[in-house]
């Protein structure tokens, strides 16, 4: 399986355009001091932009699949060869899955609106929220067939098929979390399923080999997450890549920061520092935090924050990695 981190950061990405925080201020000077700085004689943040977090998968580096839409989407389909069109409108993205209807994930369907087949996965309380409550989601069906919505169900794998029904060789099962849906949701709580607001993704593909009994390779795709159930915990144990809530780093950041807000848990989020604790035992291939907001300790790579990570044998996860299991 072939992964492609397209993005890292949480919604706004990093540095976000409205604000001014210590991370924000920091890699912007770094950036405008970049040509300048050995005869200025400072140094440079110790850390990289963002943009905001996306993955694209293949089990044969011809048919993509994208794990949410971030806005930032064209800007991250234009940094990656491998999803660059072979033709006249024919890009090797074959469809996407919906982990959530945040406008960090679904904002970028509508830069794929140019008449190209694509099937997306969702829940069906999300293919409610997207078709039924918003217009312009309508861009994405002028034609047949434009965009195939398919609902996706907890409890088993299922294959990632294009528009037109080919099977890609990657699967995945999604594993609904207790959530909240965005502000921006117009139905009755009580009329959608609340476990359906949040997921975990899964994805495997299959063996190389028809002959090898080995199952192939799987990614555990987790960027925000409340609480870790035993069931959940259950589902990540022995993936070959876990991709991981990284969005705070405690779970005051954001009071402490700017003086008001939530807390971490309160917007869905488990703190990096809580994580290491409770994920140390499980065992898995490589571990790394993706979904990074622009006040976590974490992204100054000089920090004790990152450095903790770092030595619990954690990466954190940067724009444009390519990954192969």
């Amino acid at each position: 399986m072939r992964i492609r981190i397209l993005g890292s950061a949480a919604g706004g990405r990093f540095p976000q355009w409205n604000c001014g925080c210590g991370n924000c201020a920091a890699v912007r000077k770094s950036a405008v001091r970049e040509d300048v700085r050995e005869n200025a004689g400072e140094g440079k943040f110790p850390g990289k932009a963002r943009t905001q977090a996306q993955l694209a998968l293949s089990a044969d580096g011809s048919a993509w699949f994208l794990a949410g839409a971030s806005p930032d989407l064209a800007f991250q389909i234009e940094s990656s060869p491998e999803l660059h069109p072979r033709a006249l409108r024919d890009s090797p993205v074959a469809g996407v899955v919906l982990g959530s209807c945040d406008l960090d994930h679904v904002v970028g369907l509508l830069l794929l609106r140019e008449l190209q087949p694509l099937r997306v996965y969702a829940a069906p309380s999300i293919l409610r929220i997207l078709r039924e409550e918003n217009s312009m989601f309508g861009m994405l069906n002028r034609v047949e067939p434009q965009v195939v919505w398919t609902p996706m169900n907890s409890g088993a794998l299922f294959p990632l098929l294009s528009a037109y029904g080919k099977d890609s060789g990657l699967r995945c099962e999604v594993h609904y979390l207790s959530g909240r849906y965005p502000r921006y949701v117009k139905t009755e709580p009580a009329s959608l399923a609340r476990n359906e607001a949040t997921a975990a993704l899964f994805f495997e593909s299959e063996s190389e080999s028809k002959s090898d009994s080995a199952s192939g390779r799987s990614v555990a795709y987790v960027p925000a997450v409340g609480s870790l159930s035993d069931a959940l915990l259950e589902k990540i144990r022995g993936v070959d890549l876990l991709l991981f809530d990284g969005t705070f780093w405690s779970d005051d950041e954001l009071i402490r920061v700017q003086g008001s807000g939530e807390t971490a848990h309160q917007m869905g989020h488990i703190p990096v520092e809580e994580s290491l604790r409770l994920l140390k035992n499980v065992k898995v291939g490589r571990r790394m935090f993706i979904h990074l907001n622009n006040t976590n300790p974490i992204l100054n790579e000089a920090s004790p924050e990152y450095q903790a990570v770092r030595q619990a044998g954690w990466e954190v996860a940067e724009d444009n990695w390519q990954l192969e299991l």
